[in-house]
């Protein structure tokens, strides 16, 4: 026999996504269960964790979760390329402490967060409604029972999937990286490396996270690319392929290996009593495939949404799809915008890659963070295409201006 629970919200993943809609949930008065399959909060790393100040300092998170980032470095084949700012506006974090500290914030609120639970199913009512979730954790079978159900599972979909509600993602980046101890850092600077020896679609990467740690990574675009991200990860550091190269002695720490949705804001996120948000949602950038900001500042939106609908009784989807006008209207013709430029960026040879960094190169700090956070405001772009008139900022501002219209 099953251990029952109930709540009136029931999370499924404690990553970013759902320990944000359990902390926003939490503090608007609702009863809230956050599920995690693993031992421990970001026990494992999927992510580089690549962001931006300005939005860890909006979400209250403390600098000492990120390693501040002012110097843009790229690389190709036979270019190279460093963007330099006054101050620093990206960041890597501390993915584990990161995570934690969202959960800590949840639980502080008063959500109750299960751990080891492993969800398998949905539960479901006479009329097929979705009434709540099933699996395994120290309990033994448990069903945990709700009004409405998030599904922050990541990039594997677990609850929405179990209703057949989607399909596994078409396209999606498999990232490979290793966190090591190197000889030199410049513990202000990052590197993008691209072109086919790098990664035939994506790019690689060396982020520091303070101190002498930095994480060294490749990419891969799917299904683009039949390349095994982490034996060309291996190949790189072996023979200190490009600014690898200058780091010295490496000496590895962890390895981290994780998926990411490419196939674009292309799912519905509410279904009845259900809100899909994060890596489930797709809400992620396609030209970096970073999506930790999106995955908090929705999460939150969902968290006030949902408890809202809650205390008023009504859970069906008319009352919850103010969360998917939400995040549609912030990001979706950006997000649009950006998956434009990245199905550029795949076809480009390595000479037309030392080309293209030709181009950023004339960016302003601030022009190019724009760029690269896939910030495509349509006054953003009229300022662009007016400073740097040449073809590919043309197409770019075109793009987005006949998405405006």
């Amino acid at each position: 026999m099953a251990v029952e629970h109930y709540y009136d919200l029931v999370i499924v993943g404690g990553g970013p996504a759902g320990s944000s809609v359990a902390y926003e949930a939490s503090r608007n008065g609702i009863k809230v269960a956050l599920l995690e399959k693993e031992e421990t909060i970001a026990q494992s790393v999927r992510t580089s964790g690549v962001t931006w100040i300005q939005n860890m300092k909006e979400f209250g998170i403390p600098s000492d979760c990120y390693n501040p980032i002012k110097n843009y470095s790229f690389c190709s084949p036979n270019n190279e390329v460093t963007i330099s700012d006054r101050i620093p506006h990206a960041a890597v974090l501390d993915v584990r402490k990161t995570y934690r500290w969202l959960a800590e914030q949840a639980k502080k609120e008063g959500a109750d967060i299960f751990l080891r639970t492993n969800i398998k199913d949905v539960v479901k009512n006479e009329d097929g409604d979705i009434v709540g979730v099933s699996g395994t954790n120290k309990e033994g079978d448990v069903v945990f029972y709700s009004k409405v159900i998030v599904d922050a599972s990541g990039f594997s979909s677990t609850v929405s999937k179990a209703m057949g509600l989607v399909t596994q993602w078409e396209r999606f980046g498999a990232g490979a990286e290793y966190e090591v101890e190197a000889e030199n850092v410049d513990q202000e600077t990052w590197w993008l490396m691209v072109g086919q020896k790098y990664s035939p679609a994506g790019y690689a990467w060396i982020f520091p996270v303070g101190k002498n740690i930095v994480r060294i990574g490749v990419g891969v675009g799917k299904p683009e690319s039949n390349i095994d991200p982490t034996e060309r990860l291996k190949e790189l550091m072996d023979l200190k392929i490009g600014p690898i190269g200058k780091l010295g002695k490496i000496t590895p720490i962890e390895f981290h290996y994780g998926l990411i949705p490419n196939d674009g804001l292309s799912r519905k996120t509410v279904y009845n009593n259900l809100i899909l948000v994060g890596d489930s949602a797709g809400q992620a950038n396609p030209l970096v495939l970073e999506g930790i900001r999106y995955a908090i500042k929705f999460g939150r939106v969902a968290g006030k949404i949902a408890a809202d609908a809650i205390k008023l009784g009504k859970t069906d989807e008319t009352s919850l799809y103010p969360y998917e006008e939400n995040w549609k209207k912030e990001i979706q013709a950006k997000i649009k915008s950006a998956a434009k430029v990245q199905d550029r960026w795949i076809g480009l040879s390595d000479k037309e890659w030392d080309k293209e960094l030709d181009i950023i190169k004339e960016l302003k700090p601030e022009e190019f963070l724009d760029f690269i956070k896939a910030d495509f405001g349509l006054a953003n772009m009229i300022k662009l295409a007016t400073h740097h008139p040449k073809l590919a900022v043309r197409q770019l501002f075109n793009i987005v201006k006949s998405k405006s219209k």
